[in-house]
């Protein structure tokens, strides 16, 4: 209502005068909904990225640590230069060369791993004989409408969907030892899908 939007305009309306970003308001959860009419910039989530030479990219630099300091939020650090270097590797030497340097991933996957989480988005995968294939849903999303991202027949005939965790379906190697293990589970309509499920859908033409 009037009095609820009034009472988040005055929240951001504070915290933007103190030029801080809407998004970093402590109630935005809040009051998120009765915000969006006014399409605010700073409303909108924010990854920070921070180029760094080699030498910062574990601690970061002076630099870093102020930006952080001042937007109190996390930076990701990553180096052109070492993401250059590692463009060219196999996977196996990409993972050798990164451990080097004490390094878990790249920064490549760093951003793409912060961009999900700050987007609220997560991966569920359909695996057959000719290719196994990536879909990205809203965390939160039920089966029918990952399925739905497939085609929309998937959604609208949605009958279950044999679903394996991803731990599951890489330690036994696949769906078929999964399934003889009892790993593979039916789920209906209500069934919220989690990253990293490996899911085939049963739905009617």
């Amino acid at each position: 209502d009037a009095g609820k939007k009034l009472n988040a305009a005055d929240l951001i309306l504070n915290q933007l005068e103190a030029g801080l970003p809407a998004i970093s308001c402590p109630k935005i959860n809040e009051i998120i909904d009765d915000l969006k009419e006014f399409n605010l910039i700073t409303l909108k989530p924010v990854i920070y990225v921070c180029n760094v030479d080699e030498k910062s990219i574990i601690e970061g630099n002076k630099f870093t640590k102020d930006l952080s300091q001042n937007i109190k939020e996390d930076i990701i650090l990553i180096s052109a230069e070492i993401e250059s270097q590692i463009s060219s590797l196999s996977s196996a030497d990409q993972a050798e060369y990164l451990e080097s340097l004490g390094l878990k991933q790249s920064g490549l996957n760093k951003i793409i791993k912060s961009g999900y989480q700050t987007l609220s988005l997560i991966t569920y995968f359909t695996s057959g004989e000719q290719e196994t294939r990536a879909w990205t849903v809203t965390s939160g999303s039920k089966a029918p409408d990952a399925a739905g991202k497939i085609h929309s027949d998937f959604q609208s005939g949605f009958i279950r969907a044999e679903t394996i965790s991803y731990d599951d379906f890489v330690e036994c190697d696949g769906e078929i030892k999964a399934k003889e293990l009892g790993k593979m589970r039916s789920e209906g309509k209500e069934y919220v899908v989690q990253d990293g499920d490996v899911m085939h859908f049963l739905f009617n033409n």
